[in-house]
């Protein structure tokens, strides 16, 4: 399937306990993990793709919004002329790399890019 500009590709939740998260999803959905690094693991087999990231922080909403777009330094430079605001900068990880920005609601979405 090709991966189009400004469509929703991912979805990343927080989780406290990423082996207690991983062993719920696994028995309830059938869903598959692979682990990067101790903080991180993705899913698949769950209709779209996505992952869970350790925090130590409460989780008020713990779902993380990842659009993809080819080339992060227009869109970025689009969402702020709009009025949203960048809240993590541009950074890379294995993969590809991508930045958090929230809309004027306050909603913390993400873009990446694998270029």
């Amino acid at each position: 399937m090709e991966i189009k500009d400004n469509h929703i590709n991912y979805i990343e939740f927080k989780a406290k306990d990423l082996e207690k998260i991983k062993e719920f999803y696994t028995a309830s959905f059938n869903w598959t993990f692979t682990d990067y690094g101790p903080t991180y693991t993705a899913f698949s087999e769950s209709g779209l793709s996505g992952g869970f990231e350790i925090t130590e922080n409460e989780i008020v909403n713990g779902a993380l919004i990842v659009l993809y777009h080819k080339n992060l330094e227009l869109i970025k430079n689009k969402i702020v002329k709009a009025g949203g605001k960048i809240i993590k900068d541009i950074f890379s990880f294995p993969g590809g790399r991508r930045f958090h920005f929230v809309d004027p609601s306050e909603n913390e979405l993400a873009v990446w890019s694998d270029k």
